[in-house]
């Protein structure tokens, strides 16, 4: 058999465990893996020393078009993913305009197709106003599910009352993503923010106004019957409700929350340690390594959601909260890897199979034959400092830049295209909408 792409030498992290290997790739797919000295391919990759893993599936950016292409676009977003070993991506709806409508879904997954260096998905934003459609949106090509923001978001995407939100749950059956923290209380608490500078934003943003949220729309969930993922989830006490609820909500963290902690971000940060829910102290970040551990946690997601300086410079609460962080999540849980805080094995179900098996991905999220090529090498006995000639993000920085660390992507294929070599970008990009299983037949 004549294929495309044969990696030779391998070390794969699969559903056999952790091994040598060879993998063939063609037409897109996997189609053979194991020993493949009889092979002839076009093109033959000698991986020795480097660990194949299914493609990285970050569930969580924030790309910004329409409407903020001078913070990020959707092709320079997703050349920061493929830079970081990301070969899919989901993207928020709080663009301009807002993704609530299935006029602005198609103009978004038309803008992405063969522009994107990455496959791609979109959340439809939930509002009062688009609440009884939303189980005909949920199922349109290059959906990944409905997204409902608490709070901290963009005007007509907050939705905060108990009886609207219960509608929405009640209204289609995908997993809706869910941004927990209690509008009220946030409103309730601003002046708190006003003196003190950036320090007192966990002081706003406190633990109480994401467990309040996140009780609540636990128990709709449980009510209603529908299936909820509560994303970039910031503290121990809400691990501890969440681990009761697995029947119906699932678990994100950010490596943000898990690599860092106040007061000292944002003593050598500042604004640039700003995020919503925001990174808390030492304490909060151990209990969110305990929940990984426990396996309360799903998956890990960026947050991706880029500012650029001029805008972080601003004296907060002027300063806009967000950090980017779709190159740097796999390079970073890579040095978590080899400082021993968890497992490659544990860190492919938190990137690949754990994103696949939540959203119900149609031929991503294993390195397996008949799936797609989507492959992340890593070479995960390299020191490397993070600069910032590295980065994509068209906002040049990161909180984690100068940082040394131990770990590296070194090549990314979106089935079975070399995207990303060393470095390198391919000379064209070509993504294309991620399938869902729910939504084959649409």
């Amino acid at each position: 058999m004549a294929i495309d792409i044969l990696i030779k030498n391998a070390i794969c992290v699969s559903h056999n465990g952790i091994e040598p290997s060879d993998v063939a790739i063609k037409d897109d797919i996997i189609v053979a893996i194991g020993h493949l000295d009889n092979l002839e391919a076009e093109e033959v990759i000698d991986a020795t020393g480097l660990h194949l893993m299914p493609g990285v599936i970050d569930t969580q950016v924030h790309f910004r078009e329409p409407g903020d292409n001078a913070k990020e676009d959707l092709q320079s977003g997703s050349r920061a993913a493929v830079m970081g070993g990301v070969t899919a991506a989901f993207e928020m709806p709080n663009a301009k305009p807002l993704t609530t409508t299935a006029k602005a879904l198609n103009d978004n997954v038309k803008r992405a197709t063969n522009h994107m260096w990455c496959d791609f998905a979109f959340y439809v934003g939930a509002s009062s106003k688009n609440a009884k459609n939303l189980h005909k949106l949920e199922r349109l090509p290059g959906c990944c599910g409905i997204k409902i923001s608490m709070g901290a978001s963009t005007g007509d995407l907050v939705v905060n009352d108990d009886q609207k939100l219960a509608d929405i749950l009640s209204n289609g059956t995908r997993r809706i993503a869910i941004h927990a923290e209690d509008n009220d209380r946030l409103i309730e608490r601003k002046n708190l923010s006003e003196e003190g500078g950036v320090t007192q934003h966990p002081v706003w943003h406190d633990a109480k106004v994401t467990y309040m949220a996140t009780d609540r729309i636990l128990e709709i969930a449980r009510r209603t019957g529908r299936p909820i993922h509560l994303l970039h989830v910031s503290t121990e006490n809400e691990m501890a409700l969440l681990a009761a609820y697995k029947d119906v909500a699932s678990v994100e963290v950010t490596p943000q929350h898990l690599n860092l902690s106040a007061p000292e971000c944002y003593e050598e940060l500042g604004t640039y340690a700003q995020m919503n829910p925001p990174i808390r102290d030492e304490a909060e970040r151990i209990g969110l390594w305990k929940a990984l551990s426990a396996g309360i946690v799903d998956v890990l997601g960026s947050g991706h959601s880029p500012q650029d300086k001029e805008l972080k410079a601003l004296p907060y609460p002027q300063s806009p909260s967000g950090m980017p962080g779709v190159q740097t999540m796999l390079p970073i849980m890579l040095d978590q890897v080899n400082k021993g805080f968890l497992s490659m094995e544990r860190l492919v179900d938190l990137t690949s199979s754990g994103p696949a098996r939540l959203f119900n991905i149609a031929g991503k999220g294993r390195l397996a034959v008949g799936y797609d090529a989507d492959l992340t090498l890593v070479d995960l006995k390299r020191k490397w400092t993070i600069e910032e000639d590295w980065l994509q993000s068209k906002c040049g920085w990161s909180p984690f830049t100068g940082r040394q660390i131990i770990g590296k992507p070194v090549g990314t294929f979106v089935r079975g295209k070399k995207v990303m070599w060393e470095g390198t970008l391919a000379e064209e990009a070509t993504g294309q909408p991620i399938r869902f299983q729910d939504t084959l037949n649409g």
